[in-house]
């Protein structure tokens, strides 16, 4: 499914959006896309799978050459047959109920690592699936605060990338999202 924009604010000159549908249908106006990826860096399912298949070989053997990611950092890779320039692999925790504080330090650590890399290879736009919500269990409204919070907190630095993308598949990360970003909306004073 193409992705379709459902909602947008305007942080400090940038953009954080709320899209859904497939990440892997954007064009090349989106330079990077993040993966949702195990610390093999080696495909899976869901959008991991997905990147893979869309993106085709070259990016499983790019990503055999880089030995992994521990959970809470990122990795880049180019694009294969995708549009964009590059794929930021970003390894999110499993979820853990016994220590939540500690999976949202990581998970926001792996926001962080990513927009490092795309600031670094001089990237403006980036693309990011619901991290560590599908088979790592991270309850989607948890996830969805995480996720805003730290990209708002990213944009207001004014630091590149300034567009920055949260692609959602289903209707329940993107109502997740919805109300995630009208929380943070009404707490920042931000503008839609």
């Amino acid at each position: 499914m193409k992705p379709v924009q459902r909602d947008r604010v305007d942080v400090a000159g940038g953009s954080l959006e709320l899209w859904q549908g497939d990440i892997t249908q954007f064009g090349p106006e989106i330079e990077a896309i993040a993966n949702a990826a195990n610390s093999s860096l080696l495909g899976g399912g869901g959008v991991d799978g997905a990147i893979h298949r869309a993106a085709g070989p070259a990016l499983l053997t790019e990503c055999r050459s880089l030995g992994g990611c521990p959970t809470g950092e990122a990795r880049i890779t180019g694009a294969g047959r995708l549009p964009q320039r590059h794929v930021i692999h970003c390894v999110g925790p499993v979820y853990s109920q016994r220590n939540p504080a500690e999976s949202a330090r990581l998970l926001a650590s792996t926001y962080r690592a990513a927009l490092r890399l795309a600031r670094d290879h001089g990237l403006n736009s980036l693309a990011f699936p619901a991290i560590s919500t599908g088979v790592y269990g991270y309850p989607l409204d948890e996830a969805a605060r995480v996720a805003l919070s730290t990209l708002a907190e990213h944009l207001a630095t004014g630091r590149p990338p300034r567009r920055l993308l949260l692609v959602l598949y289903d209707d329940a990360a993107l109502r997740a999202h919805q109300e995630a970003l009208t929380q943070l909306v009404e707490e920042r004073s931000l503008r839609r």
